[in-house]
């Protein structure tokens, strides 16, 4: 594996899965096969899960980590190719990119979408960038339109939950929140579950907040979110802004937050969410409380679908 940016640059997704819960089993299985390797983690955003998951995961292989929060701790950053730089911007990702890639033999970055300019975020110009000037591969610990590792360890936790016998039905539902948000997550999930072929997916939301349909292409989309809760078997809870009015909130979402009651025609629903989560807007705390809940399993896979992707990306560097 050369890089790690969507589910597309894993070889196989069932060998991965296989993997990851080894690793889950033994979390030093590898832990000589990143010795003497660096891993740079590159934040332009904040990170919990993210930040503290990828360095247990190197540290689990034997790698040396360092973090650099780029929006803070190092100079501002020129992203358009043949900018002319006389204003705020120091220095060009032509530059720092080609730097850090002689000083690691990983790189991992973070970003988010500016939620004013969808041809900009969705061309993924921060990444984009890392990946043609730093030479090395280039893991995305989220980006302007996906978040890769946060769906991988959510298929983890499906895959460790699965009904015998039959194919679960998935549902994301969208939920209010107080801000616009952005769809990283959202589409990741829709496209990790839409290739994963042991699911049916169904995506839930109120008119207007359709996705773009490169990620949820095959999955069944209703407006109707009491119809697409019955009888589910997972239940994702994740709010996004507008795609079409880019960035836009369309509604206040009454009625949408998910609750016991929203669940009723779902006995065996198990609740995930890829925190952090405003409790009582989003999703009730008391779901996120119960035994029904996954959010923290969730979490707890972060390690392993960091440490899988490692793992595979080091074998390649290796080869």
């Amino acid at each position: 594996m050369k890089q790690f940016v969507s589910v597309h640059d894993l070889p196989d997704l069932g060998q991965a899965l296989t993997e990851a819960r080894a690793f889950k089993q033994n979390p030093l299985l590898a832990a000589q096969a990143g010795a003497g390797k660096r891993v740079g983690l590159i934040f332009f955003n904040p990170s919990l899960r993210t930040r503290l998951s990828t360095q247990i995961a190197a540290r689990n292989l034997g790698m040396d980590s360092i973090v650099l929060n780029a929006g803070q701790e190092g100079w501002q950053m020129e992203f358009a190719d043949g900018a002319v730089m006389n204003g705020q911007s120091v220095e060009h990702i032509i530059d720092a990119a080609g730097v850090m890639g002689q000083y690691f033999d990983i790189l991992c970055v973070r970003t988010f979408p500016t939620l004013n300019d969808k041809v900009v975020d969705y061309g993924e110009q921060v990444i984009s960038q890392f990946i043609r000037h730093s030479v090395v591969p280039v893991v995305s610990l989220e980006s302007a339109t996906l978040h890769p590792l946060q769906s991988f360890a959510d298929t983890i936790t499906i895959s460790e939950q699965m009904p015998v016998g039959r194919k679960p039905k998935v549902v994301l539902t969208w939920a209010p929140h107080i801000k616009a948000i952005p769809h990283c997550v959202a589409n990741s999930f829709a496209q990790w579950m839409n290739h994963w072929e042991a699911v049916d997916l169904t995506i839930t939301h109120p008119e207007g907040y359709e996705l773009d349909e490169q990620f949820t292409r095959g999955a069944h989309i209703t407006h109707n979110q009491a119809e697409a809760l019955e009888g589910a078997d997972f239940v994702y809870v994740k709010n996004w802004s507008s795609y079409h009015q880019y960035g836009s909130i369309l509604t206040d979402g009454n009625g949408w937050m998910l609750t016991e009651d929203s669940l009723r025609h779902a006995p065996e629903a198990r609740i995930m969410h890829c925190l952090p989560v405003r409790r009582e807007v989003e999703l009730a705390g008391a779901l996120l409380d119960s035994g029904r809940s996954l959010v923290q399993q969730q979490a707890g896979n972060r390690v392993w679908a960091a440490q899988t992707v490692f793992h595979n990306i080091l074998k390649n560097i290796q080869a």
